[in-house]
């Protein structure tokens, strides 16, 4: 598995929803992790300001010199904001909430919606050789959500299953759509992964039949459980698959990782 999609271009994968609370960071975090277990090297871009995916991986708010608003804004060499994590061949670029203000500090840049883009395509990320790149957004369809769908080749839609899960999704897929035609037109929804079900919660199989119903194959096989393991492993620092490996959290995540790679095996 290992060099499935070595010397080409990393795959990049914006984790999005403009809802909060829906376990956008946890699947980024553990979706990436799962991938490494799979042979893959991957850069994981916090693009959100509270930087929760940074902590989540261990990277202290004194590590972060640089984040991901100098790679938006900034001018300093890729290999200087890229971080190591204690996963090996799993990298990161921490944000803090500096980038906060990028939104306005955007604003006046010009192609400010392709500026993510630009700074992912450098010669100098080709050298680092990442099967994956994914990028954890903010909880907003502002503009730095916007430049992770310029740069990305898909998009991954955690989504919860709880009662008004499937509002909302329409305006992000809408988005999806206005940027397909007006700035990237090979951008697709990678698909809708439903979190935080509760099989023995009537509610969970119900929003889960919606979206079947509604979406189809846009929805992953994979469901990612209730389970307290994945709620505790931020605490430590660490994602699920490490924190506890035989957790129910662990294996759907391994799982989720399994079908997006034969996904896109079978595509290739």
């Amino acid at each position: 598995m290992a060099d499935v999609f070595r010397a080409r271009q990393p795959r990049i994968i914006a984790v999005a929803n403009q809802k909060g609370g829906v376990g956008k960071t946890t699947t980024a975090i553990n979706l990436g992790a799962a991938l490494v277990e799979q042979g893959c090297r991957v850069l994981l871009v916090d693009l959100d300001p509270q930087g929760n995916a940074s902590t989540g991986l261990g990277i202290e708010a004194d590590a972060r010199t640089y984040t991901t608003y100098d790679l938006l804004l900034g001018d300093v060499a890729l290999t200087d904001i890229i971080l190591t994590t204690d996963i090996e061949n799993l990298h990161i670029i921490p944000a803090t909430v500096d980038l906060s203000s990028a939104d306005l500090e955007l604003m006046s840049r010009e192609k400010r919606t392709f500026l993510l883009h630009d700074a992912l395509r450098q010669t100098a990320i080709e050298a680092l050789d990442y099967d994956y790149i994914l990028i954890d957004c903010p909880p907003s369809l502002n503009l730095l959500t916007l430049n992770a769908m310029v740069a990305a080749n898909s998009v991954l839609v955690p989504l919860q299953s709880e009662f008004f899960a499937l509002e909302g999704l329409s305006q992000l897929i809408a988005t999806v759509r206005e940027v397909r035609q007006s700035a990237n037109p090979e951008l697709r929804v990678e698909g809708v992964v439903l979190t935080m079900h509760d099989s023995r919660n009537n509610l969970s199989h119900q929003v889960e039949k919606d979206a079947r119903d509604n979406l189809g194959d846009m929805v992953f096989r994979t469901v990612i459980p209730r389970n307290v393991r994945v709620s505790e492993a931020p605490s430590y620092a660490m994602p699920v698959l490490d924190y506890d490996p035989a957790s129910r959290g662990a294996e759907a995540y391994r799982d989720l990782a399994k079908e997006i790679l034969a996904r896109h095996t079978a595509a290739a």
